[in-house]
């Protein structure tokens, strides 16, 4: 079992480190559902702790088609965040029907090698996910997709995670559960869905909100959980 936790400051991924976290998402602007962190703080992100640390590429909150522009700044992003050792990105983007964009994907990809990279919510947003997934999984580049299993939190669309898990079986690509994940949702979306991943914000932090920082004791808690769980 995997568990990833979201984290906004150096701060956030040493807690996380510290609790039992095995990797973290770096993002900023959780309020807009996630956007890019300057190069100053993933680079002592990076610096600051040893699990890998995944950087989200997404330079602005108005969806996730991109133009010309967007993509030549999530290019230089990717290059930045490579060149300070981060073990991974979180990408994704859609063509203006909310289908998979293989042609931006396949620009940003050119410059991700050797990176662990992840198709982030966009997925969320796409008409068809057994289609996106197949789609996704034909780049052999990205090792996992993060998913709520459409627009509700992941523990209420739980069949949808159970179905998608197991498109997932015989492929290198692998779910991560999120959005809406706390832990005492946590052994209930396991145990419905098969997933072996999963990603928490705002369910580990404290008073549940991520205006507060990362509390090391919930995250301790979950990360028990899993191991108990796994055993």
């Amino acid at each position: 079992m995997v568990l990833e936790i979201i984290a906004t400051s150096l701060e956030d991924a040493v807690i996380a480190e510290q609790a039992g976290a095995d990797r973290i998402e770096l993002c900023v602007a959780l309020s807009e559902d996630g956007l890019t962190p300057s190069l100053g703080l993933t680079e002592s992100v990076v610096n600051g702790v040893k699990i890998p640390v995944n950087v989200i590429v997404r330079p602005h909150n108005r969806g996730f088609h991109y133009t010309e522009d967007d993509l030549s700044v999530m290019v230089t992003d990717i290059r930045h965040i490579k060149r300070v050792g981060a073990a991974g990105i979180v990408i994704g983007a859609l063509t203006e029907n909310n289908k998979v964009d293989t042609d931006a994907i396949s620009l940003l990809l050119q410059e991700a090698e050797g990176l662990d990279v992840t198709f982030h919510r966009a997925f969320d947003f796409v008409d068809n996910q057994f289609e996106a997934l197949e789609t996704i999984s034909s780049f052999p580049q990205i090792n996992q997709i993060l998913t709520s299993g459409g627009p509700a939190p992941a523990p209420e669309s739980a069949e949808q995670l159970k179905k998608l898990v197991k498109q997932c079986e015989n492929k290198s690509i692998k779910i991560i559960a999120g959005s809406g994940v706390t832990p005492e949702s946590l052994a209930f979306l396991i145990e419905e869905t098969g997933v072996e991943q999963v990603h928490l914000g705002s369910g580990v932090r404290v008073n549940r909100s991520f205006m507060y920082p990362v509390d090391a004791e919930v995250v301790t808690d979950v990360k028990k959980q899993l191991e108990q769980m796994r055993s």
